[in-house]
């Protein structure tokens, strides 16, 4: 059943005057009647019936109409249906955040200030490749290279925090800590794989003592006094009173931070435009 023809019945329909709906709907009557004599043949129903002059519908004629009252209605609301995802597309910038999720939602905040009708969805799915802009860190950086349009790299120290009630010199070897109670990041994070490399380098399997997927926890645990941790130099903010950063001498202790832009359809100008602000805020979070 063709739309057209359905139309072309529905404005009969309207009007139960077929020079008025030929009018409307700018064709010539003639035409108009071939088209409803047609789309009763295919029913194998009469939708109309004569009235002196005029036309009225049957009871077919008032069901079709009554149906197609909800599907015209629905298909004039399309074209707005359509603006408002139109608009939502354009001001939507998808995430995935693998890495440095505390800087990134910094800067998602403060990029809000200036942008209100910006929105963000942020998820963290190591096998996700659907959004716009993806955050990691090693290995995964250079794995997935290849992935994305634009890239900015950027390297950030590792140091390891100690409780401050306990006094070490700034700088020391991270195998004397070998039998020292680590807090860690949980083993499902790409955080966590990175300082096990570093222990693995200085030779040595870190005792884990306490392990969370919240940096915060983290953060916390190692402030309280009951061990110690690897902290990045910038994304995880500055550390608290009751936390010494110490530098590493004997292993190379920093990571890359990759922020990918995805070879995709959507390059709508919000994304490129936060894709350039958190490439830069990170950038001077590293060099502050």
């Amino acid at each position: 059943m063709e739309l057209n023809k359905l139309y072309y019945f529905y404005i009969v329909a309207k009007h139960e005057h077929v020079t008025k709906a030929a009018e409307e709907l700018h064709i010539s009557q003639p035409a108009l009647t071939k088209t409803i004599k047609l789309l009763e043949d295919s029913m194998g129903v009469q939708l109309f019936r004569k009235d002196k002059r005029n036309i009225k519908l049957t009871a077919f004629g008032k069901f079709l109409k009554s149906q197609l009252d909800t599907v015209f209605q629905l298909l004039n609301e399309i074209p707005d249906e359509i603006e408002k995802m139109k608009g939502i597309y354009e001001n939507t910038v998808r995430l995935n955040v693998l890495a440095a999720s505390g800087i990134v939602t910094e800067a998602i905040v403060e990029f809000k200030k200036k942008n209100e009708k910006v929105v963000f969805q942020v998820i963290q799915n190591e096998e996700e490749a659907d959004c716009d802009i993806t955050v990691t860190t090693n290995p995964e950086s250079a794995a997935r290279m290849s992935e994305f349009e634009k890239t900015s790299i950027i390297t950030e120290e590792i140091y390891l925090a100690v409780p401050k009630e306990r006094r070490y010199t700034d700088v020391v070897e991270l195998d004397s800590f070998c039998d020292a109670g680590f807090v860690n990041l949980a083993g499902s994070r790409l955080f966590r794989n990175i300082c096990d490399s570093f222990c693995e380098k200085a030779g040595f399997k870190p005792k884990i003592i306490f392990e969370s997927d919240s940096i915060v926890a983290v953060k916390n645990i190692i402030g309280a006094g009951a061990g110690v941790g690897f902290w990045p130099a910038f994304s995880w903010g500055e550390s608290s009173e009751d936390i010494q950063l110490l530098k590493i001498r004997n292993v190379d202790c920093r990571r890359e931070i990759m922020i990918g832009f995805h070879q995709s359809e959507r390059k709508t100008p919000i994304c490129e435009e936060f894709f350039a602000y958190l490439t830069d805020f990170i950038e001077k979070k590293s060099k502050a």
